[in-house]
Parts: C-alpha cells; sequence; structure tokens
C-alpha cells in the first residue's frame, strides 16, 4: 500500500527532527544527553551518547531517503524509541533537570509522548495499515 501525502510529509518531519536529534548528540547536547543517561547501564554514558546519536541520524535519514524500505525502517524506529524509554524514566524517576523539564511534571509528561513518537513512526511508514 501507499502512503498518503499526509503520511509522507509525517514521515519526512520525524525524518528531520531524528537527524537533528542525533547531530545534537554528538555536538551541542552532549552533555545535556550525558545527564540522561541511567546509572545502571552498563556501557560508558559518552559511548551510549555518540552510539545513540549516530543511530539517530542513520534513522532519521534513512526515513527521509529509503522509501523503498520505509516500512522496516518504520519498524526499526519505533523499536528505536522503545529502547530509550529507560532513559526518559531515568531522568524522571532520578530527577534530571535536560532541557527544559526541570519539574517532576514536565519531566512526567514527557513520558507519555513516547508513545505518540513510536505510533508517529509506525503510521507515517504505513506499517499500522491492514493488507488486503
Amino acid at each position: 500500500m501507499h502512503t498518503s501525502k499526509t503520511q509522507n510529509a509525517a514521515r519526512i518531519i520525524l525524518g528531520a527532527f531524528l537527524t537533528f536529534a542525533g547531530i545534537s548528540h554528538l555536538t551541542f547536547n552532549r552533555s545535556v544527553f550525558l545527564a540522561q543517561v541511567p546509572q545502571w547501564l552498563p556501557v560508558d554514558p559518552d559511548v551510549t551518547v555518540i552510539l545513540s546519536g549516530i543511530v539517530e541520524i542513520s534513522l532519521g535519514l534513512a526515513l527521509i531517503f529509503a522509501v523503498r524500505y520505509k516500512k522496516w525502517v518504520g519498524i526499526t524506529a519505533a523499536v528505536f524509541f522503545v529502547l530509550v524509554f529507560p532513559g526518559n524514566v531515568a531522568q524522571y524517576v532520578n530527577k534530571v533537570n535536560a532541557f527544559g523539564l526541570n519539574t517532576d511534571n514536565a519531566r512526567l509528561i514527557r513520558l507519555f509522548f513516547q508513545p505518540i513518537l513510536i505510533i508517529w513512526a509506525l503510521w507515517s511508514t504505513n506499517v499500522l495499515t491492514k493488507r488486503n
């Protein structure tokens, strides 16, 4: 099935968002992302930030340009959003101020946006459409 113009626009916007976020992991927001890496993660926080930035850039560019594989990229992006969710939870639990999230309520509200990103990745790549 083909994606609609709205789905294509949403896919490209999500791809641009991920690409920008990945670049920010590696450059100007690196210290902010370092603060969000859960302490229990058995990987060096700097390596975690670098690798997640590379993955975000790759997924973002794939969402924009790998149209032939958009369903697989959409599924991969959704899985990525699930995998980074513990970092968001850790930010809430550990009361880490980052990205203007400097209250418990703000950090809690952010947690509810992760399912939106998952659905966005799946919907914009037509994964949620039933086959005829």
